[in-house]
């Protein structure tokens, strides 16, 4: 199993690692807003996660890391 984390405060909430995940398990935040007031991206679903990091790749801050 791949465990995802995001630094939060970096990210802006562009939203391509949302576009980026196969199966559709990270999601841009609602409620929620980091120290730059952007809504952070988060997973939704840590077990289902393939590790494949086409979101850690697509992120231009790199604020994803993926370990498997």
């Amino acid at each position: 199993m791949a465990k995802i984390t995001f630094s939060t405060d970096l990210c802006k909430g562009c939203g391509l690692c949302v576009a980026a995940c196969p199966k559709g398990l990270i999601v841009l935040a609602k409620g929620k807003l980091n120290k730059k007031g952007h809504s952070p991206a988060e997973i939704t679903d840590q077990a289902a996660c393939v590790g494949c990091a086409f979101c850690a790749t697509m992120c231009p801050d790199c604020v994803i890391t993926v370990e498997k």
